[in-house]
Formats: structure tokens, sequence, C-alpha cells
């Protein structure tokens, strides 16, 4: 998942041509995008775009950002989105293992109601201090979680943290240890200036040395840059590819967990793996 093109939930004009971008994932927002009123019309356009014959097999990661597990709008969002073909949702806001269980009981019930044979995982974001402080506990909170992902914005700017590059490089290595530690991946956030690449660029190359997998794109033109950042090694992806191999063996033989060349994998691993596979089969 080298690039995640934002994708306004309120704006299905725009759904397509997400879909011909060469965005490794795409990531439908129902929260900070959309205002109160238009919640509802946002989640059933949402629903409707991500159920139409082929967008599943489009070759793209979907991914949707739902509100908050505090928000009345959750549940309705889990039960219109939670379907087959989606990768990830991304909860917002997360600050304790509690909400990550929550958000876990949520959806095992809206994949019930929609027939979702395949767990869909959790990318949680952290954007608050005490977020950050918690984030190892909260990727470990529960198997479902399969990465984190960085909000710089909401994290600094509240606090009064300038965004240079030592603030910033402090913060993604404590995230990306935190993610190590439970065992999942993390992707960077958005660069908010869409007019000056070469921030983004610079931002992209820290995090990319900080071992993130990607980073957050709110516009199509910073794709490419974010596409060249991450493009992982071959070696790498001859693994990922040996694990999603394995993983089809693994479920064939009613098995989730299993061992693969003698290292554990299980759901975060394998969709790290896949991202990885996704993500290279689009670079060529």
């Amino acid at each position: 998942m080298r690039s995640k093109l934002f994708v306004p939930g309120a704006r299905p004009e725009l759904f397509d041509k997400a879909m011909a971008s060469q965005a490794d994932a795409l990531s439908f927002d129902l929260e900070d995008s959309v205002p109160e009123a238009g919640k509802q019309a946002a989640r059933e356009q949402v629903a409707a775009f991500l159920s139409r014959a082929g967008v599943a097999d489009a070759g793209k990661l979907l991914i949707v950002r739902t509100n908050g597990t505090d928000s009345p709008h959750f549940a309705a969002d889990l039960k219109a989105v939670a379907l087959p073909g989606v990768w990830l949702l991304n909860i917002p806001k997360i600050e304790s293992a509690a909400q990550v269980r929550e958000a876990v009981a949520a959806l095992e019930l809206a994949e019930a109601d929609n027939g979702v044979r395949h767990p869909i995982g959790l990318l949680l974001t952290i954007e608050t201090p005490r977020g950050l402080r918690l984030a190892a506990e909260l990727a470990a909170a529960h198997p479902r979680v399969a990465g984190l992902q960085l909000g710089l914005g909401d994290l600094f700017a509240p606090n009064g943290i300038a965004r240079d590059p030592a603030n910033v490089h402090g913060v993604l290595l404590a995230m990306k240890l935190a993610a190590a530690e439970a065992g999942v991946f993390a992707c960077d956030g958005a660069w908010p200036d869409v007019a000056d690449s070469e921030g983004f660029r610079i931002e992209a190359e820290l995090a990319c040395k900080l071992g993130f997998i990607g980073k957050s794109c709110i516009h199509p033109r910073q794709v490419d840059s974010a596409n060249a950042v991450f493009s992982v090694p071959q070696a790498l992806v001859e693994e990922a590819q040996r694990i999603v191999a394995a993983a089809r063996q693994a479920d064939a033989q009613g098995r989730g967990a299993f061992l693969f060349e003698g290292r554990m994998v299980d759901l975060p691993y394998l969709r790290r793996a896949e991202a990885i596979v996704a993500g290279a089969g689009r670079a060529h």
C-alpha cells in the first residue's frame, strides 16, 4: 500500500476518477469530509459504489474511514460499508483497547448481516497524545488490527507542535516502534499542502526510511511520488507472494494462522503481504 488516496464520501463524482488513478488503495471517507447533514447520503453513495459490479475486483485495496466509535453514525456506517471486497475499515481517534474491541464486535455483527466471508481488518488512526502513548496496546488489542496510521495534523496543531523534520521524525519513530511491537504495519498520514510536492516527498522519504509501508494522498497528483518512494525490493515482493500462496493453501485446509518458513503468519501479516503483492502488480 504505497499510496492511499483519500476519496470524500460526499463526492460520488470523484469515485470513478479515483479508481482510474495509480493509487494502490482508495480510502473512502465518511468522517471529516462529510457534513453532519450529509452522513446518511455519503454512506449510501459509498456503499452503492463498493457494491457495483467489478469494483471489488478492479485491483484496488478498498478502505473506508468510518466515523468514530463514539459517534451516533458508527453502527450505521458499519452496516452500510462492511461489504465483500472491503479490505480495511479506518477507525479514527482511537484511544483505548476497549474502543478497538467495541469496533470489532460491531463489525462482526455487520459482516454477518452482509454475508462477508473473509474478516475485514482495522486500520487505527493515531492522532492524539494518548493514542500515541498507547499505540502498541491499541494495535495489539485484537487480531483484526492490521495497521496504524498517523494523523500529524490532528496530533500537532492543537498542541502547538511545529511540523518540522525533527518533530515529525520523533513521532514517526515512536509510532513505527509501537506498530513493530504489535506486529502490524505503519502507514504515514497526509501532507496537507497539495502544491508543495517537495514537502510531500521529503516527509514520504522519512517515513519510508523508518519502515512505513506507504503514505496517504489527498490529491491524485501526490500518488506518483508516494509510489516511487515506497516501491519495495523484489526480494520482499517474492516473499509476500509466497505468503499469499501459503495463505490460500491454509484457507483451503480450514486454517487461519499458519507457519511460514518458521514464522507464524496471522491476519496482520497476511494483509501486509497482500498489500505488497497488489502494489507490486500495479507498479509493473
